[in-house]
């Protein structure tokens, strides 16, 4: 049976066999590269498909290069299409076959047609063959002077390119004079728009080492240019009118009436049916009447309009980018949008992301005289299906009601979502009713009459569970049951995950002792052993804190506590008004999508910690460490970020069931020994107790294991010598690092000259180095800096490897430590804080 035809096996050009199928491609190309014969360009153009067809999905063509310049001699536009995308796409890794381009190319500049003049001069500029660049120079500059716009458009572009490829040769070609020459003279928008895009481009970057580029760089904000752009502003489009309008925000008025020329100018832009556009000139308003403050109050009326009409009008992303706006501009001044607060009720069909920002601005809006109608609208959204836009619209009631006077009815409304029966409702209104017990206090009694009827069963929620343990404790004088409920919640202790859970158990049956001591002494004791013997650090070191408070003094632990409180006037804002002032400089940009300046989200060292220097190309050897040792190995690329990707879990395998104390935790078996003492507290009351004051207390005796002489006090770690000379293998550290256990971590204060000293990583490397700590890598810019240390014994090849992250603004470094010798990891400690203690002292 004879084989199937090549189109019956092949019935997609984009599943070739291999490298048969190129080769007879190759074969086909080279028949047609000189023929003439009628219907030659139709042949081409189905070779031509199957090409960028395979190009197209990843397959290597680049055997067929020959063959696909010697088929570009033709007038077909579509096959001189094909042939450029082809050869952009192969020069670049073909730099030697690039030199058969250039005839065609350069032939192809000067052809009659000039749709084909434009697009051989943009393919000749994006070889980008460093080599090439001197075939560049004439076809640019014909095409600087070329009789049509869209090769004159094409130029300016290839200008840029051919600057990125070769700075010098585009500077000594005269190509940034003719730019600005056509800039201001050239009768096409476009041509213009581009000449700008480029010149500012290479003269802010030229600006850093020549002083003429940044004459240049400033001509570009002088007023005849700025009112040259604003009078053609009609003319371009829209890209092009938001780089003039950025242009136009730099510009510094010379008096008042130059500003208001410009608004007028621009006037008409505000009703462009564009959003940029739009947004691009609200930032030339707001910033030039930035010290008018009577006419900045007027341009947030004016601008107002236009916004809301682009939220309602647009699409799903762009209602959310101007609502991000329009949030920045109430968060400035609500008053002026209070009386538009319908505009911001949500739509059925709206997306998550919309809702919640609405619900954010219905909070900002929000004031004496519409609070009763947004909260209204926002109770009905508390039903919503949407469990993410329920919870908002809870929590946004709960912040009306922390921001106003009258919340009578507010509270009223929040009390009533207790009544729905919903896990996340009530969880969420408990953590309100919470805080608005904190601001005000004479609402307990209402608030705490339908709090206690909730039974701790029904919610699952940690938050929820902590806020209702909170109020127990707070308010046991006010709830019968308050004692009884914490004493079950304390029986099932073990079934608690949640540490904050735990750690409000702890403090409410403290709280509740205080108040009603016979009923809760029991469950006290119980909740203090469980805490001693709990495998959280915090809730240990909370519940040992507490016992040891009680054997010293009742009293003392009362006002410790469960001190007399005032009400809280002002919860903190989670921004700054440093940080909302920076926004607002960078109106028109994701600044205001994230709420944060775009340094925290463009630069490393401003994403935490941990994450500024997450990869391995972040830090550098330091020639301090690298003297000493062998060159690192190349590693393979899955390993190429051990160093600094280790992962917390990873840290956390060397903590022992003691976590990390210097005593071993007591089991629940020794909690009657606690619930006894706690009897005798119980007896004498908080009030009439007299324990006397001790000095010093063993652990055991304070659990009252029937030791009555404290422990010898724990002798002080031998002082530890180091190698002055030590030297580790930059893989054998990140070995190490990976398998060794984490011994100890430590946050230690950093003294203000070793700050004013931290310039650069380098200061404290070499101050290290001289108290025989050494760096093997370091990475960060101010404020935050990492380094990684090691160190060996003087005695013995025994390793210590260190993790330091300082932050400058806030004077605290953390420190992580690894050893070889688990034991001596403390005094090894101890010396790297007296060292880092000492930096920057004379």
């Amino acid at each position: 049976m004879a084989p199937p035809a090549a189109s019956q096996r092949y019935p997609s050009p984009s599943q070739p066999s291999g490298k048969s199928e190129v080769s007879d491609l190759k074969t086909q190309l080279r028949q047609l590269a000189g023929s003439r014969a009628p219907g030659v360009d139709d042949s081409k153009r189905d070779l031509y498909k199957k090409v960028i067809s395979y190009m197209t999905i990843g397959i290597d063509v680049s055997s067929v290069f020959g063959e696909m310049v010697m088929c570009s001699a033709t007038s077909d536009i579509v096959l001189k299409k094909m042939c450029y995308l082809y050869v952009g796409n192969y020069a670049k890794g073909n730099p030697d076959l690039s030199l058969l381009t250039i005839n065609f190319l350069q032939r192809d500049c000067k052809d009659e047609d000039p749709m084909i003049r434009g697009l051989a001069l943009r393919s000749l500029c994006s070889l980008r063959v460093p080599n090439l660049v001197e075939y560049l120079v004439g076809p640019l500059g014909s095409g600087l002077k070329d009789n049509n716009s869209y090769v004159r458009t094409i130029a300016v572009t290839g200008v840029l390119k051919l600057y990125h490829i070769s700075p010098s040769t585009c500077i000594d070609a005269d190509f940034p004079p003719t730019l600005k020459s056509l800039m201001l003279h050239d009768s096409d928008a476009q041509v213009v728009a581009n000449c700008l895009s480029a010149l500012q481009e290479i003269w802010s970057i030229e600006a850093s080492h020549s002083e003429e580029a940044c004459r240049e760089k400033e001509s570009l904000l002088s007023k005849p240019v700025i009112y040259y752009f604003l009078n053609r502003i009609k003319d371009f489009n829209e890209w092009a009118q938001c780089l003039i309008l950025e242009l136009a925000v730099k510009y510094v008025p010379s008096d008042s009436n130059d500003i208001f020329d410009i608004m007028n100018l621009l006037e008409d832009r505000l009703q462009h049916a564009n959003g940029a556009v739009v947004l691009a000139t609200v930032k030339v308003f707001l910033q030039l009447t930035l010290s008018m403050t009577d006419v900045h109050q007027q341009v947030y009326e004016r601008i107002k309009s236009p916004l809301l009409t682009l939220v309602s009008s647009g699409s799903p992303e762009q209602s959310y980018a101007i609502l991000s706006h329009l949030h920045l501009l109430v968060v400035r001044a609500p008053f002026i949008f209070a009386t538009d607060y319908k505009h911001f009720y949500c739509q059925y069909n709206e997306p998550s992301y919309v809702k919640k920002l609405k619900l954010e601005m219905l909070t900002a809006v929000a004031n004496e005289s519409n609070t009763y109608e947004i909260v209204t609208e926002l109770c009905e959204y508390a039903a919503n299906v949407d469990i993410a836009i329920a919870r908002e619209s809870i929590r946004a009631v709960g912040k009306i009601a922390l921001q106003q006077y009258d919340v009578n009815a507010i509270v009223d409304r929040l009390l009533q979502f207790l009544e729905m029966e919903k896990d996340y409702v009530t969880a969420e209104t408990l953590v309100l009713v919470k805080d608005l017990l904190r601001k005000y206090p004479q609402w307990s009694h209402d608030c705490i009459s339908v709090v206690g009827g909730i039974s701790s069963k029904n919610i699952q929620e940690p938050k929820g569970k902590a806020a209702l343990i909170w109020m127990l404790g707070e308010y046991a004088q006010d709830m019968s049951d308050a004692p009884y409920i914490l004493e079950n919640l304390i029986e099932n202790w073990e079934e608690e995950h949640s540490a904050e859970v735990r750690l409000h158990l702890l403090t409410a049956a403290m709280k509740c002792f205080f108040k009603r001591a016979p009923e809760t002494q029991k469950a006290l004791g119980t909740a203090l052993a469980a805490g001693v013997a709990d495998f959280h650090q915090d809730v240990h070191d909370r519940a040992l804190f507490y016992y040891r408070v009680l054997q010293y003094d009742v009293h003392v632990a009362e006002r410790v506590v469960s001190p007399p409180k005032q009400a809280v006037s002002v919860f903190a804002d989670t921004q700054s008004s440093e940080i909302k002032d920076r926004i607002f400089d960078e109106f028109n940009s994701l600044s205001v999508i994230y709420q944060k300046p775009s340094y925290m989200f463009t630069d490393k060292e401003h994403r935490g910690p941990f994450e500024f220097s997450d990869e391995l190309g972040n830090i550098s050897i330091t020639p301090e460490a690298s003297s000493d040792i062998v060159p690192a190995q190349q590693y393979e690329a899955n390993d190429k970020d051990l160093l600094l990707g280790i992962d917390e879990k990873d840290d956390n395998k060397g903590l022992s069931s003691n976590n990390g104390s210097a005593y071993s935790a007591p089991s629940l078996e020794n909690s009657s020994n606690i619930t006894s003492q706690m009897q005798e507290l119980a007896i004498s009351g908080p009030a009439t107790s007299a324990t006397t004051p001790q000095s010093s207390f063993g652990f055991d005796d304070l659990l009252g294991l029937g030791l009555s002489t404290a422990p010898a006090p724990t002798p002080s770690p031998p002082l530890l010598k180091l190698n002055p000379r030590a030297a580790l293998d930059p893989g054998a550290f990140q070995q190490k690092w990976r398998q060794l256990p984490l011994s100890l971590t430590q946050e230690c204060s950093v003294n203000p000259q070793g700050i004013a000293a931290l310039t650069v990583p380098q200061s404290l490397i070499r101050h290290m180095q001289s108290h025989s700590i050494h760096c093997i890598a370091s990475g960060g810019q101010s404020p935050n800096f990492k380094f990684f240390f090691f160190a060996q014994k003087e005695s013995e090849p025994s390793n210590y490897l260190a993790e330091c992250i300082i932050n400058t603004s806030s004077a605290k470094a953390q420190i992580k430590v690894k050893a070889d010798e688990q034991s001596t990891s403390q005094a090894f400690t101890t010396v790297f804080e007296t060292a880092l203690s000492k930096f920057g002292m004379p």
